[in-house]
């Protein structure tokens, strides 16, 4: 396994100076970006680190030159936007990006592209399911063609009002993610996994790891902490962001070790990239970029960098 983390939290930087930094503090790899240019439409959304849709062969040679010379891997191109909005329209604007991005990585000579599958938060999980596959298995032999894998990270996106009551992306528990293997049983359709969503959702990493690693395509390492007392106070039918906060490793609720233990005895040996969406090391580029050091010196105790 390899260190790494994810551009987002990176955006002031280039992807030259983002490459700079993974190198002079240890890193291994990282998880690149690649919005569409424009306004972000959330935080940590709307970092473009490589612009797929200007990518052409000399440019793609010359970020692999540069990677080789600075040690750097790129463990897979993420954009995460909602495949599945109630507007068709606007949807299709994300699966064709999803598309360049999947046409860039094979450009780069990458295996993997990392996305979440979206839903329409206003309906339930039986009646997304249709618009699941009519969606998604066009889009996952898209990938096949291109000897691309996607990653689906689980990420519910269920944090505030505007994602009440579904959540903006479907593939969040085991239940629904046996279903859908079992309806697109492609080996390019995969997971990347996040423990800290499992957290809040009170659910266990550990058995999931061992049931589903043999899934992972790229992994995550994100860690969030329970407000107990808030919790007891609200309930788990509040908004999530009401009892639970996103840290960093070490600094949240999940136990790396565990996490490790099971992951190493899986079939995965691929990067665990380090996200950041901690507010308290948000203020400054220099915290931001602290965070990654001291996120990396936690974990090198597990993994090594």
């Amino acid at each position: 396994m390899q260190l790494g983390f994810v551009t987002a939290i990176l955006p002031d930087l280039s992807l030259e100076e983002v490459i700079d930094f993974a190198a002079a503090n240890g890193f291994r790899a990282i998880e690149v970006m690649c919005w569409p240019k424009g306004k972000a439409e959330r935080r940590y959304a709307g970092v473009t680190h490589i612009d797929v849709t200007a990518l052409n062969p000399e440019e793609a040679a010359r970020i692999n030159e540069l990677l080789r010379q600075k040690g750097i891997a790129i463990s897979g191109l993420g954009y995460y936007p909602n495949p599945l909005a109630p507007d068709e329209s606007e949807a299709m604007i994300y699966v064709e990006h999803i598309k360049a991005v999947i046409r860039a990585a094979r450009m780069l000579g990458l295996g993997v592209v990392n996305t979440f599958v979206g839903r329409d938060w206003t309906k339930s999980v039986e009646d997304n399911w249709p618009r699941f596959l009519s969606t998604w298995r066009p889009l996952v032999a898209y990938a096949e063609e291109h000897g691309v894998k996607i990653g689906i990270e689980n990420c519910p996106m269920l944090f505030t009002k505007d994602e009440w009551p579904g959540g903006k992306n479907l593939a969040i528990s085991p239940r629904i993610w046996r279903r859908m293997f079992e309806d697109i049983p492609s080996p390019n359709f995969g997971l990347n996994f996040d423990p800290s969503h499992f957290i809040w959702q009170r659910m266990d990493y550990v058995k999931a790891i061992r049931e589903f690693g043999s899934r992972f395509v790229h992994v995550h390492a994100k860690d969030a902490r329970i407000d107990e007392d808030r919790l007891n106070d609200v309930g788990i039918l509040a908004h999530p962001n009401d009892y639970h906060t996103p840290k960093i490793p070490g600094l949240g609720d999940v136990n790396w070790g565990k996490f490790f233990s099971a992951l190493s005895e899986t079939s995965y040996r691929g990067a665990v990239c380090i996200e950041v969406e901690d507010r308290a090391f948000e203020a400054t580029l220099e915290s931001r970029k602290e965070s990654l050091r001291q996120s990396g010196r936690y974990l090198s105790q597990f993994i090594g960098a």
